[in-house]
């Protein structure tokens, strides 16, 4: 097939990209015109097929007026979260925020992954909306969509400088993150943590390093993660791992071995979310699945609507994260149980904002009433 996929009708389809979670750009489900790509001239020209899987990703600048997104969901434990980018370049399959650029008119698949906005003034914002009168101080989760230490932020530097604008206020910080790039800011984020004001929880969905490279390509190793959590806890910053998303099938037998090996690099604590597929996650997913890991992926189906009441997801608050039914309620035990083992069921103190004091406004001139 010179390298072409076929599909299910045996027509050919676009060859998957290298280094990248999804294959295809699913219609978005807002959009009133969805194109077909006729790729019939690829069958017989290896090269144009080579030339394919290389997809470059693509930075635009994001105007937004505001970087902070205030949340109500009674599932979630934060209210505020910052983002300083839209889409990421991690490229996990699973990656439940993907149906987010269908907002922007693009696709919760390839477009997700290779075509990022970048709110270039992440950190001015943040300092305007810290120095609003009447502002109560409160954690702020970083990010809450997606990933402030994808791999461009090892260039731009958005996440730090939000970084030292929430230490000039001793604004306290909760960062969620896959990337082991998190302990570059750690001159930050230690006089935060030794003020009770910044954690950070780290997201290890496997230890197998041949997985993790084809299901979350561009997010940091297992290995890494495991390094990033000594160094982190070692500079006195705690640190909670998520072991999320739990793909029944696939991943939940590793509950075990992840926790013993989390807590053993120094993690304070841990939790875990099921494998949550909403809207157009569920076909990248899906196409992922059957392309990469095709002789599981009867079985990881299965399981998985064997923890979703026969659906492949189910968004009801208090359900989604955890699923129901016997393969659910296993999961959940084992974890309960190896979490209490390796001493990670332990309730982490909540971050204060008891020493917040407002920043300087980005002209430099103090306010007249602190």
């Amino acid at each position: 097939m010179s390298g072409l996929e076929q599909a299910g009708g045996g027509e050919p389809r676009s060859p998957a990209p290298r280094g990248r979670g999804a294959a295809t750009n699913p219609a978005n489900r807002f959009a009133r015109i969805d194109f077909a790509e006729e790729l019939d001239y690829l069958e017989n020209d290896p090269d144009a097929v080579e030339a394919r899987r290389g997809i470059a990703t693509e930075y635009f600048v994001d105007d937004a007026k505001s970087v902070i997104s205030e949340n109500d969901s009674p599932d979630i434990p934060f209210r505020y979260s910052l983002n300083p980018y839209r889409g990421c370049a991690h490229g996990c399959s699973y990656c439940f925020a993907r149906p987010t650029h269908e907002y922007l008119d693009l696709s919760a698949g390839l477009d997700f992954e290779t075509r990022i906005f970048v709110k270039e003034r992440a950190p001015e914002l943040f300092r305007e909306w810290l120095g609003r009168d009447g502002y109560r101080p409160d954690t702020v989760a970083i990010s809450g969509v997606t990933d402030g230490y994808q791999p461009i932020e090892r260039k731009l530097e958005l996440t730090r400088r939000c970084l030292q604008v929430a230490l000039e206020a001793r604004q306290p910080l909760a960062i969620v993150t896959k990337n082991a790039l998190v302990t570059r800011d750690i001159d930050l984020l230690a006089p935060l943590a030794a003020q009770q004001a910044a954690s950070v929880s780290l997201s290890v969905t496997t230890l197998d390093q041949s997985l993790s490279r084809v299901m979350e390509p561009r997010t940091s190793s297992p290995e890494a993660k495991l390094r990033a959590i000594t160094e982190l806890s070692r500079a006195g910053i705690p640190v909670t791992v998520l072991v999320a998303p739990v793909v029944p099938g696939l991943t939940d037998h590793e509950i075990p071995r992840i926790l013993q090996a989390v807590k053993e690099a120094g993690a304070v604590s841990a939790g875990y979310i099921l494998l949550r597929l909403p809207l157009t996650v569920e076909p990248v997913f899906l196409e992922w699945l059957h392309r990469v890991r095709p002789a599981e992926a009867s079985k990881v189906e299965t399981r998985i609507r064997a923890t979703r009441g026969g659906k492949m997801y189910d968004s009801r608050f208090g359900e989604r994260m955890r699923g129901s039914g016997p393969i659910a309620d296993q999961i959940a035990a084992s974890f309960r149980l190896f979490a209490a083992r390796y001493g990670l069921s332990i309730s982490r103190p909540p971050l204060t904002a008891d020493r917040f004091r407002r920043p300087l406004p980005a002209s430099g001139q103090r306010w007249l009433f602190d």
